[in-house]
């Protein structure tokens, strides 16, 4: 059964992405499809990324490095929480994303983002990100507005059309997993290169 992380996106006091994880994870596991897990990157504590040699090596010298390495790799997909940080992801989740490279590549993501303006210009700027980083992300998306999903900005009551685009997501993102774990496993090999 595939495997897929839940990951938050911010690692701040007061942060709704673990609200909002829970509630993804709460959702994904009544389908029965994969098995759902939240990976919370404030629990890594990553500082700035700082190891020696790019990522794209994969010869990690710090020990929390090698943590996230692990946890990720261990994952065939990703949902993504994002939080709207002028009109971007938040540092924190750029710098999680960048400490790493091959535990992220050839594998399938999707998107739970909130914010004024439905965390959409959040999103936007990730799919760049994880399209550096050899992920497949899928088109549908979850966007909350902070005016329609939270209670005077705090209490988390997500929408009957928030619960649907979820729906809509994660029906989206098993198939691209499935095929993600096809091209990690070789089983679809490119094509030849033509004279």
């Amino acid at each position: 059964m595939s495997k897929i992380a839940i990951v938050t996106g911010s690692v701040r006091s007061g942060r709704h992405s673990l609200k909002v994880a829970n509630w993804v994870k709460s959702v994904a596991d009544e389908r029965g499809d994969a098995e759902y897990e939240v990976v919370d990157i404030a629990e890594y504590g990553l500082p700035v990324w700082d190891e020696a040699m790019p990522p794209m090596l994969g010869r990690y010298d710090k020990q929390g490095t090698r943590d996230w390495a692990a946890t990720i790799d261990r994952f065939d997909g990703f949902v993504f929480v994002v939080s709207e940080y002028n009109h971007s992801i938040s540092g924190a989740l750029k710098n999680a994303l960048d400490h790493l490279f091959k535990e992220w590549n050839n594998k399938a993501a999707g998107f739970v983002s909130y914010g004024g303006a439905g965390g959409a210009r959040a999103v936007e700027h990730l799919r760049g990100i994880l399209s550096e980083l050899q992920i497949a992300h899928v088109r549908h998306q979850v966007a909350m507005g902070l005016f329609t999903d939270f209670k005077g900005y705090t209490d988390f009551v997500p929408t009957e059309q928030s619960l649907q685009a979820l729906g809509a997501m994660l029906d989206q993102l098993l198939p691209w997993t499935k095929a993600m774990e096809l091209v990690r496993s070789g089983e679809l090999a490119p094509a030849p290169a033509s004279a």
